[in-house]
């Protein structure tokens, strides 16, 4: 048994919902509890359990309706469905679109134990716990949900050998993302060797990859090993990969098909076995259409891909980044620094940040060398980010499709204090209120770590 792992139960039926809870603690597991389907995916915008088990029929939204919301946005998290009314032609159709399992109530607790475990021994366990990052992504901070259901995925693509595309922009921490793969995975006593394909002039590019023999060209005094060989066994990390030209990339499509490459000036074939993680600010399907990126390489690289969100689309991240870098850099520069205003803290909230966790970790940088304060003042801020003293749009600049992602990130910055979500968002408490109703969201929900700084979970039991 995967003992601390959290199961979200999902009833309307509070009688069976408490009796569930019970026997599902005593078998081991942290179990959270919700009413509704709407409730549960309330839930999920800031927890990411290892497990969903819902009744099918619910008032409003039922289970089924829940599930397909669920496998939409989370695929990597199984969901098993309970119903009094199943049918075996029902059990089937449920299971083919991706239905983990499937009881009939009544049912028998071994039955359904079995289940859970055959789920959880499927599942990601890379959210367990709050407050302990695993050992292979302990570089990555964050406590967003989206961003612990991306390395569910990069610890389920971890396992073999695909070759990945990260996506996001630039300072968003793609590499520490590849690293934290290759801490995963079965490679990860091997060489992690990193290149950025924009950093390197042509001339040079095509050497530092494939390496030279000595008289190769002017100035190869000696043999030289490419970075494929350097990565022997390990991964390779093509950083900005749109941006290498088409002349290499020819010769990576090779290398990567048949799994071989000849060093500059040799007439050799050196075999290579390397993982291939790419990364990339642009969108290559466009950069395809123009003609500046190949279409047979892109299809080679995008075995799986994974998009790491903007820092300001986890702006929960920020108060945990921003003091993790005030306490790295106040250390490095032995600056008695303890924290920061709570006007500095609200300007770090709402500014725009471009340059994402690497302008954040920048500013702080900044505002630790200059700070001659215990606490970091808002003008230091100010100044570093050179920016207006409140850049979160208003509700009526941000744009209708994501409504519901803002009212959930202002409420997640907030702790579910409404007045200072409204104040916000530009919008009065009772216009604010309607949008929460509009879009079903509790914001009663997002109070209880305010409530109780230890409890990290919504409903569970003890």
């Amino acid at each position: 048994m995967k003992t601390n792992s959290k199961i979200l139960l999902v009833d309307d039926d509070l009688g069976l919902l408490k009796l569930l809870s019970i026997r599902l603690n005593d078998a081991g597991y942290k179990i959270d509890t919700v009413s509704s389907a709407e409730s549960a995916l309330n839930y999920l915008d800031l927890e990411r359990p290892q497990l969903v088990i819902s009744d099918i029929q619910m008032g409003g939204m039922n289970g089924m309706a829940l599930f397909e919301k669920i496998n939409e946005k989370f695929p990597a998290l199984p969901v098993i469905i309970l119903t009094a009314h199943g049918t075996i032609p029902d059990a089937v159709a449920a299971v083919q679109r991706g239905v983990f399992g499937y009881l009939t109530k009544p049912f028998d607790s071994k039955i359904l134990l079995a289940q859970i475990q055959k789920a959880l021994n499927n599942a990601p366990q890379t959210t367990n716990t709050q407050n302990a990052q695993p050992l292979w992504c302990k570089e990555i901070i964050t406590q967003c949900a989206d961003m612990k259901d991306i390395l569910s995925k990069a610890e389920l693509v971890a396992k073999g050998d695909a070759s990945v595309l990260l996506y996001g922009e630039s300072g968003v921490g793609k590499e520490l993302f590849a690293r934290a793969i290759h801490s995963a995975s079965g490679r990860c006593q091997k060489p992690f060797v990193a290149v950025n394909c924009s950093a390197i002039p042509e001339h040079l590019l095509e050497t530092e990859l494939f390496g030279h023999v000595k008289g190769a060209f002017t100035g190869a005094i000696r043999n030289h090993e490419g970075l494929f060989q350097l990565a022997e066994g390990g991964t390779l990390f093509l950083d900005e990969i749109g941006d290498m030209p088409l002349s290499l990339q020819v010769k990576l499509l090779r290398a990567i098909q048949e799994k071989q490459i000849r060093s500059v000036g040799s007439a050799q074939f050196v075999p290579v076995d390397v993982r291939f993680i790419s990364a990339t600010h642009r969108d290559l399907k466009e950069e395809i259409a123009k003609g500046s990126f190949r279409e047979d390489l892109y299809y080679r690289i995008d075995v799986i891909s994974l998009k790491i969100p903007a820092l300001s689309q986890r702006r929960e991240d920020i108060p945990l980044l921003a003091n993790h870098f005030l306490e790295l850099f106040a250390n490095r520069y032995q600056q008695n620094i303890v924290g920061f205003s709570p006007d500095a803290m609200e300007i770090l909230l709402t500014a725009s940040w471009p340059g994402n966790v690497r302008q954040l970790m920048n500013v702080i940088e900044q505002c630790v060398v200059l700070s001659a304060a215990s606490l970091i003042p808002p003008a230091l801020v100010y100044d570093a980010i050179n920016m207006e003293t409140s850049q979160l749009k208003s509700f009526e600049e941000a744009k209708k499709q994501f409504e519901r992602d803002y009212l959930v990130r202002v409420l997640k910055i907030t702790s579910g204090n409404v007045t200072h979500a409204a104040r916000i968002a530009k919008r009065n408490r009772t216009e604010f209120y309607k949008l929460l109703q509009r879009h079903q969201i509790d914001y009663s929900m997002y109070k209880v770590r305010a409530l109780d700084p230890q409890k990290d979970k919504i409903g569970t039991q003890a």
